[in-house]
């Protein structure tokens, strides 16, 4: 009894120093007491360093419903049934392989973690996409048996070739996207926007909700009062639950303000799971069949408790540490870095604050390299579909962390929303807009200056 007192103390002390030894860690501790040192295949897939034992128990049950198939209801493992009747993927990890981001498909190839959005011009009362009355606002490629999934979308890429500045040419890929509808479903798609949206990496979001609603709205410059050619945005979204607006946090464009919903919007479009925070069907209006006639798991399909869990696991997925950190031509790249103006929206520190739930995410100085906020990023990277307050062509700044172990824990280096580029160096070129000084810079730099960059940005 004793010894367990003392185990208790110790850890309630440790965290109530927390923003002390937090602040005394060095650059490579990216996520500060919560970082785990793992540069393998499972560098993405760790509980939280400082993760207390309660805690862990529910991150691993959390683990298991995200990692594990779904089946059509009536199967014998009640808990994980009620797929469908559509949906995108099995189980969460079908998308997010290993917690990391998704593979975008090669030209004619099935998209298996790359999704697409779907919507009407215009929105709804409390400023969403407006669905489209047949297909909602998620295509569904997979259908439960006796069911036809909605459609697919074929993709091409077209050539974009360039050079940088000492002649050394590149060549980029444009996507070109071809919606095909099934049967029932068919309708006129010359009015759908449609917005593919790979599967990013999952780990660190619950510091990034950690992150006070006061320093989001520090960093924001709507109007570019500073001068610098950046105005990031916040995007305000619906709190479903709450019924207010909320700074939108997650997600490409920041559409979803915290990550219950944003987990349960998941549930709901990408495997057709019900949950109480996201309830109905994800049954088109398309076909003529009865609900009551479809293999139900109940209502709702996943429990309180295990939603809850999984909420757990995704809260408390710690960010890797950096390598590399102090070699010559990294610490070089940092430099240009800093110089071509890409720390304006990828800011390179960040302070938590208290968490309400987890003290292991409460005051840690952690290094996400980004602003949260929306940026218009040029029509070249558009998709032509508004998102809450976030244009076509405005996206969140998408966190860095982790990005240089892409290859080694997802056997695939695609970047950006949609998968196009095939390297770091691609998904620089594709950036404009109030990125455009900074790829300039890059492209008008030399090629060890290039290559330093690049450099640096593998070591985070």
């Amino acid at each position: 009894m004793a010894a367990a007192i003392l185990a208790r103390l110790i850890i309630l002390l440790s965290f109530s120093a927390a923003p002390a030894l937090a602040d005394s860690l060095g650059i490579e501790w990216s996520g500060g007491e919560t970082t785990v040192f793992q540069s393998g295949q499972n560098a993405f897939s760790l509980p939280l360093a400082n993760i207390r034992p309660l805690t862990r128990r529910e991150h691993v049950v959390g683990n298991s419903f995200f990692n594990r198939n779904w089946v059509v209801a009536s199967g014998s493992p009640k808990a994980r049934d009620g797929l469908g009747p559509l949906f995108n993927a099995h189980s969460c990890s079908a998308c997010h392989l290993h917690d990391g981001r998704g593979k975008a498909p090669l030209a004619g190839g099935p998209a298996t973690s790359l999704l697409f959005r779907l919507s009407l011009p215009g929105d709804t009362h409390n400023g969403a996409p407006h669905p489209h009355p047949t297909l909602g606002t998620q295509l569904s490629n997979h259908a439960i048996p006796g069911l036809k999934p909605e459609g697919r979308v074929e993709i091409d890429y077209e050539p974009v070739a360039g050079q940088f500045a000492d002649q050394t040419p590149f060549e980029l890929r444009k996507p070109v996207y071809k919606l095909i509808l099934s049967h029932p479903y068919s309708t006129d798609t010359n009015s759908i926007l449609l917005g593919p949206r790979l599967a990013p990496p999952v780990f660190g979001l619950g510091l990034l909700e950690a992150i006070p609603e006061a320093a989001i709205n520090r960093f924001a410059d709507p109007n570019d009062v500073n001068q610098d050619g950046i105005s990031g945005r916040i995007n305000r979204v619906w709190n479903h639950e709450k019924g207010v607006y909320q700074i939108g946090r997650f997600g490409w464009k920041a559409n979803q303000p915290k990550l219950r919903q944003q987990i349960a919007a998941a549930f709901f479009h990408d495997i057709g799971i019900t949950s109480s925070i996201v309830t109905g069907e994800s049954l088109s209006e398309g076909p003529s069949i009865e609900l009551a006639s479809l293999p139900h798991g109940g209502t709702p399909e996943i429990s309180d408790r295990i939603f809850q869990r999984v909420l757990r696991y995704q809260q408390t997925l710690a960010p890797p540490a950096r390598r590399d950190w102090n070699q010559p031509n990294v610490r070089q790249g940092e430099r240009f870095f800093r110089s071509a103006r890409c720390d304006r929206c990828h800011l390179p520190e960040l302070k938590t604050g208290r968490h309400p739930d987890l003290a292991e995410l409460s005051f840690q100085t952690i290094r996400p390299f980004t602003d949260l906020l929306i940026h218009d990023l040029g029509p070249g990277l558009s998709d032509g579909r508004p998102d809450f307050q976030a244009s076509g062509s405005e996206w969140r700044t998408a966190p860095l962390w982790g990005i240089g172990l892409t290859a080694a824990v997802n056997r695939n280096e695609f970047y950006l929303h949609d998968g196009r580029a095939r390297t770091l160096s691609e998904a620089i070129l594709w950036h404009g807009g109030e990125a455009r000084f900074s790829r300039e810079t890059y492209r008008n730099a030399t090629q060890a200056e290039r290559q330093d960059l690049i450099a640096f940005l593998k070591s985070l």
